[in-house]
């Protein structure tokens, strides 16, 4: 009873304080860190001590995987210089540096040093990339946060894996790389076996429920085989086994699961990862108390336990920051053609002021051994550099970011972005629809076909045009269809109150209403995002080459008044205003009744089109369906 209250106790808290600083705008991990520091400390809470073995098999693989399988393999790759740099040689020089720096102020061997070093080392990206995505940090960044958090952890455990083992006795340089070898590939290997264990199952997997189920399993099928490989005395990285896991199945679902399951597994890892990883921000600090108070019978001082402390957090961020200054030129790519770094400086100084510690520190700190001298402040400074990078960095994180000028995705050029996609894809299929149709197919159903293929990216483009008083088509449809759902579910209940239908049939319908409102509710929120002040351009890298925007000009002007004359003419309203850059002619896109621009296109053949619209400069090429 005790421990189930425990449980219940600490998800009410985790949901309370995320609430609360969802509603005030605040950083949830840290106003959680905060909330578990003043409860460890009131008389009537009783705190068990945070077990390593809780945290690295309990929580820390399927949070590896949640993030892993979310993660675009193709994005990992492009990074994988800077994820690499940043998660290896980052984590090797910080915990040498801080090693250094407790051999020099604590009477400990370096072997000691060494390990509280690879303790503090690795940072955590969930921190970081939750307060990232709050004020808006550019995708790229973003991505090379989570990528280094998803390997980081490999290399500092193993780190100190090899200083626990020196500690015990004597390790060369040699048997060190060995070791380093063996958790890489053993890692990899056991990950890239499971991964092709898994696909060909979830291929013949139908059932939601099952296949969840199966996803729920791999973190833990991956992590512990790997854990259990031994090689002379050295061991696989389960994290990396995870990670390998994750990004194959990731990559791999849209082709090995069905539209249903990809959506349950969706909401139940989003679920696990939301209670999870704010669960454990709790219990670092909960764990203050005790901390704090193994450290009152030290042989050291107060005055020096603080300043060790305050000297391992001092070099954690400033052995970060000079690493990613300092190597900048070889951290980021360079332009293909210039030969220049393509990252700007104020991006490189956010990166390395976003190194916040998560729970992997606090949890690896218990990892050392009990005999190692002055253990306890080893603790307390794993303790205090966990909490000093979430309450420094991570309250002016969001400050530097203002202050840089650095801007996240525009909700309107991802509109874009999704709107050429949904083009592409809807015309790619009504150009295949006369090879599956039948000669039973009816004239009827193959016209609904075509307008529901062709609704999709209309209804994106309408968001890039700036709003008036009306509603565009796509907007009084969503609005109509959630209020004629409701009435249909109202029906549907009168229904099942009747028990005339069997339950599993209402059921049924039910959930069809629920995908169906799900989709437009998400639809509508994210119109909601749009930004009517930011101007809209090209994303960068452009889609692809095409001739003919390379000579068509970027601008021209209308050759009338600069508006859609055809609707005018015909009586209908104008949604989103292109202008042919052949001619100069103005028309409407194809969320209006009359499509006058595609109209016109295909009575002209001219290829490119602009945006008519204030703010927008981007063109579109009707013949290679390039943005440019």
């Amino acid at each position: 009873m005790e421990i189930a209250l425990s449980i219940l106790a600490l998800s009410a808290t985790v949901l309370a304080v995320t609430a609360l600083a969802n509603r005030i705008r605040f950083s949830a991990p840290l106003l959680l860190m905060l909330v578990g520091i003043g409860l460890s400390f009131l008389p009537l809470i009783h705190v068990s001590d945070l077990s390593s073995e809780v945290v690295l098999i309990g929580f820390l693989p399927p949070l590896l995987y949640a993030a892993a399988i979310r993660t675009s393999v193709i994005d990992f790759r492009a990074n994988r210089r800077s994820i690499a740099q940043l998660s290896v040689l980052l984590v090797l020089v910080t915990a040498l540096g801080v090693g250094l720096i407790t051999w020099l102020i604590l009477p400990v061997s370096f072997s000691v040093a060494f390990a509280l070093g690879a303790v503090v080392a690795p940072p955590d990206a969930i921190a970081a990339t939750s307060i990232a995505r709050r004020v808006g940090l550019p995708r790229r960044l973003v991505t090379i946060l989570e990528g280094e958090s998803l390997v980081n952890d490999a290399t500092a455990i193993t780190c100190l894996r090899v200083a626990i083992a020196a500690i015990g006795g004597t390790v060369t340089a040699a048997q060190a790389t060995v070791g380093f070898l063996i958790a890489a590939l053993g890692g990899f290997a056991v990950g890239l076996v499971v991964a092709l264990f898994v696909v060909p199952i979830r291929r013949r997997i139908t059932q939601p429920v099952f296949d969840t189920a199966i996803s729920l399993l791999v973190p833990w099928a991956a992590y512990l085989p790997a854990e259990l490989l031994s090689v002379g005395g050295f061991h696989g990285s389960g994290v990396i086994s995870v990670v390998t896991a994750g990004l194959i199945l990731g990559h791999k679902s849209p082709v090995i699961q069905s539209g249903q399951s990809r959506l349950s597994e969706r909401v139940n890892w989003a679920t696990i990862q939301f209670l999870l990883e704010n669960t454990v921000f709790l219990l670092i600090g909960l764990q203050a108390k005790t901390i704090i108070g193994a450290n009152s019978e030290s042989d050291l001082s107060g005055l020096q336990i603080a300043g060790f402390c305050l000297a391992v957090l001092a070099g954690v961020i400033v052995i970060r920051m000079l690493w990613v200054l300092g190597t900048r030129p070889i951290l980021f790519r360079r332009d293909k053609d210039t030969h220049e770094v393509t990252v700007p400086r104020s991006d490189a100084l956010v990166i390395g002021w976003a190194g916040l510690r998560g729970v992997v520190t606090l949890a690896a700190a218990f990892l050392i051994p009990e005999e190692v001298p002055f253990r306890e402040t080893l603790i307390l400074a794993a303790m205090v550099v966990t909490a000093g990078t979430l309450l420094l960095q991570g309250l002016t994180l969001p400050f530097l970011v203002r202050a840089l000028g650095l801007r996240g995705p525009d909700a309107r050029s991802d509109a874009l972005q999704a709107a050429t996609v949904l083009t592409t894809s809807s015309n790619a299929a009504l150009a295949h629809l006369g090879d599956i149709l039948g000669p039973r197919d009816a004239p009827e159903t193959v016209k609904l076909l075509r307008d529901r293929i062709a609704a999709r990216p209309d209804a994106l483009w309408e968001k890039l045009g700036r709003p008036g008083d009306d509603e565009t088509p796509a907007e009084q449809y969503r609005r109509l269809r959630l209020q004629t759902i409701d009435i249909e579910r109202d029906e549907v209940l009168k229904i099942r109150s009747s028990g005339t239908v069997d339950h599993d049939i209402i059921e049924q319908v039910l959930g069809s209403f629920d995908i169906e409102e799900s989709m437009l509710t998400v639809a509508t929120e994210r119109s909601a995002q749009l930004s009517e002040e930011e101007p809209v351009a090209t994303p960068i890298p452009a889609a692809g080459p095409c001739g003919h925007l390379d000579r068509a000009p970027a601008n021209i002007d209308p050759n009338g008044p600069g508006i859609c004359e055809d609707c005018v003419r015909e009586g209908t309203r104008t949604v989103h205003l292109r202008i042919c850059l052949g001619c100069g002619n103005v028309g409407c896109c194809d969320s209006s009744v009359g499509r006058h621009a595609s109209r016109h296109f295909t009575r002209t053949l001219h290829p490119v089109m602009r945006s008519f619209e204030p703010g927008e400069s981007w063109r579109w090429c009707y013949l290679d369906e390039r943005i440019g």
